[in-house]
């Protein structure tokens, strides 16, 4: 499973999403298609495969898991999703399950619960999907910044759009915070 899920990562980190079919991963192990299917009933399945994978091998990510830092994982697993955007397009399909997923998972919980959140799994989630959510639409940023924007339409929209500039990460980074100092988190 280990080659199987190594060469899922491969795929997608090459071609993206669509790159990675059961004909493809076996053609690149260089065995039949039907072969796999005595490991893996699907596509879907490998996908979890690639998306736990590609977790579990971050280094970046496990060290931030270690630190205990809330702030510093969440920002980690941005630059994660930047790096592996077919990895977001996953999580939107279907909810992340793996070992490496369930660790993370986990971890997030654990540091809001010892923080004083209230709901800590409720928080895991809104801060997970705004990680998520703003890890797809980085690419976008620059353009977003670039757009004219009609002051006859959005007049308060228009003037606040020419002041900011759109660094994906800084705008996560401050949505962390102000979601963080909301909930009136304290770290442990």
């Amino acid at each position: 499973m280990d080659a199987l899920s190594e060469h899922a990562v491969a795929l997608c980190d090459r071609g993206g999403l669509g790159a990675l079919t059961v004909r493809a991963a076996a053609s690149s192990l260089g065995v039949a298609p039907a072969s796999l299917y005595s490991r893996v009933d699907s596509v879907d399945d490998l996908f979890d495969l690639a998306l736990d994978r590609v977790l579990g091998s971050d280094s970046s990510m496990a060290a931030a898991i270690e630190v205990k830092d809330l702030r510093g994982l969440l920002l980690a697993y941005f630059r994660h999703l930047e790096r592996h955007g077919w990895a977001c397009q996953i999580i939107g399909m279907r909810a992340p399950r793996g070992p490496n997923y369930l660790r993370l998972s986990e971890s997030l919980v654990s540091m809001l619960n010892d923080g004083g959140v209230s709901d800590p799994l409720g928080a895991s989630y809104a801060l997970s999907n705004l990680v998520i959510g703003s890890a797809m639409t980085a690419p976008i940023a620059g353009d977003e910044q670039a757009t004219d924007i009609d002051a006859g339409t959005a007049p308060l929209y228009s003037l606040f759009h020419e002041r900011r500039t759109a660094e994906a990460g800084n705008i996560v980074a401050d949505a962390i915070d102000a979601l963080l100092n909301a909930w009136s988190y304290r770290p442990a």
